[in-house]
């Protein structure tokens, strides 16, 4: 049988800009059994919904020009902050001592912004980050997801 290499307890973080499971490990690294232990979900309305006016002008001194101003991406910036939010939970989490290893699957853009929030108490027990968006998939696909991945970085 092979052998993914996902030890007992090791916690699994399955995140985009808007849910993020919460998963641990109940097998072995023969037998990877990931379960649930908390989700957490963000409604973020698309970016054309927070939009409330045209975007904003500016003159560019004393000539006739003026120059567009593009609006405030708040969607992105929700974003930005449940990631923030998420890495905080996880430094939470390791500071307690609810798990010794880590790996993350995620979005391009909330690896980037997790990999950012990260405590070092944290990064110290990462083990692998994907940048892979799972947060719809059935649980026994991201377990063939995560042990692929984990197959490859050995």
């Amino acid at each position: 049988m092979a052998v993914n290499g996902l030890p007992h307890g090791t916690w699994v973080l399955i995140a985009d800009g808007e849910k993020a499971l919460f998963l641990e490990n109940k097998g072995d690294e023969q037998d990877m059994h990931l379960t649930v232990r908390r989700k957490e979900e963000q409604d973020n309305p698309k970016a054309q919904d927070w939009a409330a006016n045209r975007p904003g002008r500016f003159n560019d001194g004393p000539s006739v020009h003026r120059s567009a101003v593009d609006d405030t991406d708040w969607h992105e910036l929700e974003k930005a902050r449940f990631a923030k939010t998420v890495a905080e939970d996880l430094y939470q989490a390791a500071h307690a001592g609810k798990f010794d290893k880590l790996v993350i699957a995620a979005s391009r853009p909330v690896l980037s912004e997790l990999r950012a929030e990260m405590h070092m108490e944290v990064t110290d027990k990462l083990l692998l980050d994907v940048p892979k968006v799972l947060t719809n998939h059935p649980l026994d696909e991201i377990e063939k997801a995560i042990a692929r991945e984990m197959e490859n970085a050995a």
